[in-house]
């Protein structure tokens, strides 16, 4: 008797807004679109709005399997996703960010502000703490991320970090390569 393969997760932090060009929102679709047909189940932030509504909106149309994680505060906020496949309401943003990292394999971020640097640097700082050693991949879409390199190559440069930091996060260049990228890591 053979067992079932898992299913392979893959966590997408982003926007709650689409940003200042159609290019943010391209690349999530692309995104969502992608990993549905990879077979691979998207785990983010359940908001059905910006960048967050766009990638799942995509999976979905696409077939995917979706699993989002909202904090009862923003519910109304960020639109709570409720047609998702599973849909998970916590009670505070860092119950959130647990749940959605430990039920994936692998984390993509595409462009965002606050909330999305808060999750990134999370995962990061877990990495380098050797907490885990699941791949991260930042989607550089209009050169986005560019200067967020630039001041890890600064941490580095300056000593506040070993230049081992830098090796925990791929940057590409578009959700196509993400999802290339996925393909050999997960």
């Amino acid at each position: 008797m053979t067992q079932p393969v898992p299913e392979k997760s893959v966590c997408v932090y982003c926007g709650s807004r689409p940003g200042d060009t159609p290019d943010f929102t391209d690349e999530a679709e692309t995104l969502g679109s992608g990993l549905a047909a990879a077979g691979l189940r998207l785990v983010y932030g359940a908001g059905d709005v910006g960048l967050m509504g766009s990638v799942a909106r995509a999976a979905q149309a696409a077939g995917g399997r979706t699993f989002g994680v909202i904090p009862q505060h923003l519910v109304d906020r960020e639109v709570g996703k409720t047609d998702l496949t599973t849909y998970v309401v916590t009670e505070t943003m860092h119950e959130r960010k647990k749940v959605m990292f430990m039920n994936c394999d692998a984390v993509v971020v595409l462009p965002g502000g606050a909330g999305s640097l808060d999750e990134l640097f999370e995962v990061l700082t877990w990495r380098q703490l050797g907490l885990h050693e699941k791949p991260i991949f930042l989607v550089n879409t209009d050169n986005y991320w560019t200067p967020l390199m630039q001041l890890l190559e600064h941490v580095v440069a300056r000593g506040f970090a070993d230049a081992s930091l830098l090796g925990f996060i791929t940057l590409v260049s578009g959700a196509d390569d993400a999802l290339h990228a996925l393909s050999s890591r997960i």
